[in-house]
C-alpha cells in the first residue's frame, strides 16, 4: 500500500472537512492560525525519506501519525481568535503594535527602535475634482489603513522600516495617475519588492471631490480601507498572504469590486440599501455571504438587487482564501 497517497488523502479530507464545517457554519475557522506552522510537512516529509529509504513502511506509518496528531492540533488551534492581524503575524512577532500609535498625528516619537517616518502629499487643485483620479497602490510586509480624509488629492504617513516608498503623478485632461508603491530592492535596473522586504505601516487618506479607481497589490501584510466618504468606481485587489479588509459606500451607481487573491483573509462591508451580486471562481476557499441568496452556481444577490437604485458587483478569484461578505 501506498502510504504517500494515505497522507494526502487524509490532508485533503482535514481541508475539505474543515471548509465544509466552516460553510454550515458549525464552527468558526482561522486559516491565519495555523498557517505558520507549515514547516511541520517538511519534518513529515523528512521523516518519511529516513525511514523509508530500503522500501520499509515505518517511515510512512510514522509520518501518518505525525500529520494526524498534527491535523488535530491545527483543527483545535484554527478555532481560537486570532491574535494578530496578518497571516505573517508580522507586526505581533516584532511588537510593532505595541510600539506605533496609529493616528493622524503620528510623529517621530511614535516611531519603533530603527525605523524611519516619512511624509508624502499631492496637493489638490480645483480641476481635480472633474477628474477621474486612478490610485495604483502596492506594497510587501506592509500594513495599509484608510480611514480619514484629506484637503490634499493624496496623503500618506510612512512608519517604514525596509524599503523605500515613493509617490508619483502624472496627468491628462480627463485623468489623474497616482502611483504610490515600496521598493524594497533594485535588480537589472528595476526595482522589485516582495513580502519580505519590510514591515512598514503606512496611514493613508483620500480627498472626496473625485471619483476614484483603484488598483492594489500587495503582497503578504494587510489592508483595511474604509472607503464610505469615497466616490469608488473601481477597486482592483491583488494579493498574495494578505489580509483585506474594506467597506464600500453608495455614492455612485456602480461599483465595481474585484478580489483575486491567494492564501488570504477578505472582509468586505456593503451597504444594505445597495444591491450587490457576488460572482465567485475560487478553489479551496470558505465563503460566509450573509444576507446573500445563491442564484446559480457561483453567483449570489441581495434580494434587493434587481430594485435598488445603486448597485455593487463583486468578483471573488482566490485559493485556499476566506472570504466574508457582509452588509451594515
Amino acid at each position: 500500500m501506498k502510504y504517500e497517497r494515505i497522507i494526502w488523502g487524509v490532508l485533503l479530507l482535514f481541508i475539505g472537512g474543515v471548509l465544509l464545517l466552516e460553510n454550515l457554519n458549525v464552527i468558526e475557522f482561522y486559516w491565519r492560525n495555523v498557517w505558520g506552522f507549515w514547516p511541520i510537512f517538511l519534518i513529515i516529509g523528512g521523516v518519511n525519506l529516513l525511514l523509508n529509504r530500503n522500501g520499509s513502511q515505518t517511515g510512512s506509518i510514522v509520518s501518518l501519525a505525525i500529520l494526524i496528531i498534527t491535523l488535530a492540533f491545527l483543527f483545535v488551534k484554527g478555532q481560537e481568535k486570532p491574535t494578530h492581524n496578518t497571516w505573517w503575524g508580522f507586526f505581533r512577532d516584532k511588537n510593532i503594535d505595541a510600539d506605533v500609535d496609529w493616528n493622524d498625528d503620528i510623529t517621530t516619537d511614535t516611531v519603533m527602535s530603527g525605523g524611519n517616518m516619512f511624509h508624502f502629499s499631492e496637493p489638490f487643485v480645483a480641476a481635480d475634482s472633474a477628474k477621474k483620479t486612478v490610485l495604483n497602490l502596492s506594497g510587501g510586509g506592509t500594513s495599509f489603513k484608510l480611514e480619514n480624509t484629506t484637503d490634499s488629492l493624496f496623503d500618506a504617513s510612512v512608519v517604514k522600516r525596509k524599503g523605500e516608498f515613493s509617490l508619483a503623478k502624472t496627468t491628462t485632461d480627463s485623468t489623474n495617475t497616482l502611483t504610490f508603491k515600496m521598493n524594497s530592492s533594485r535588480s537589472n535596473g528595476k526595482n522589485k519588492w516582495s513580502f519580505n522586504a519590510g514591515t512598514s505601516k503606512v496611514n493613508v487618506r483620500l480627498n472626496t471631490q473625485p471619483m476614484w479607481e483603484m488598483n492594489l497589490k500587495l503582497g503578504a501584510g494587510d489592508l483595511n480601507f474604509d472607503l464610505t466618504k469615497y466616490k469608488i468606481r473601481t477597486l482592483n485587489f491583488d494579493g498574495g498572504a494578505a489580509d483585506l479588509k474594506i467597506k464600500v459606500g453608495q455614492l455612485l451607481p456602480i461599483t465595481d469590486l474585484k478580489i483575486k487573491t491567494g492564501v488570504s483573509n477578505v472582509e468586505i462591508s456593503v451597504p444594505k440599501a445597495s444591491g450587490c451580486r457576488i460572482k465567485t471562481h475560487t478553489g479551496l476557499a470558505s465563503k460566509d455571504f450573509k444576507g446573500f441568496v445563491k442564484k446559480d452556481d457561483g453567483y449570489y444577490e441581495t434580494p434587493n438587487f434587481n430594485t435598488s437604485k445603486n448597485k455593487i458587483f463583486i468578483n471573488l478569484d482566490g485559493g485556499l482564501a476566506s472570504f466574508e461578505v457582509d452588509t451594515y
